[in-house]
């Protein structure tokens, strides 16, 4: 003979329905009812959860935020790619160091450990000396992983030679 009856099917519901714990329920059902065994049969009774999980509450937002989702998720790598792929992001204009300005991107451009001829020149980032692309590649906060960094062995080559190009 099963111990859940028809009157504590009826006395968990009206409970389960007041918001009382599990606890508390197991201990007003009594004769060996316990915390499991009302939280089992309240989801085999599909009773209504009381609690948000951290599934139900990420589902929500992704359901309701989804392109919010997305930007989030992205880590210096993906923004880095997607800035690279994004056809109305400028292509770089190579500038002489004596036509450098406030307005221009000043990441050099060449070989590493050897002087710059040119700077990058795209229009840079509020308070920044660098554009969009350089800052994600020239800057890492401290709270970022060693292993999200990005090198020049990331970068697709099409997408650099495909850049200068459009220049």
């Amino acid at each position: 003979m099963s111990y859940w009856d028809k009157s504590k099917v009826e006395l968990l519901k009206k409970y389960w329905a007041s918001g009382i714990s599990a606890q508390a329920i197991a201990e007003k059902l009594g004769e060996g009812a316990t915390r499991n065994s009302v939280i089992g049969k309240s989801h085999r009774l599909m009773l209504q959860a009381r609690a948000v999980s951290k599934k139900s509450s990420t589902k929500v937002n992704t359901e309701n935020n989804k392109s919010e989702v997305k930007t989030q998720k992205l880590g210096r790598k993906g923004k880095f790619k997607a800035l690279l792929l994004n056809p109305n992001f400028p292509p770089e204009q190579p500038t002489r160091l004596e036509n450098l300005s406030d307005s221009t991107c000043r990441y050099p451009l060449g070989e590493k450990m050897e002087p710059a001829e040119f700077f990058c020149g795209r229009k840079p980032a509020d308070k920044w000396p660098y554009c969009e692309l350089h800052i994600l590649f020239s800057y890492v906060s401290k709270n970022e992983k060693e292993e999200d960094a990005i090198e020049e062995e990331d970068i697709p080559k099409f997408i650099i030679e495909k850049k200068i190009k459009s220049a």
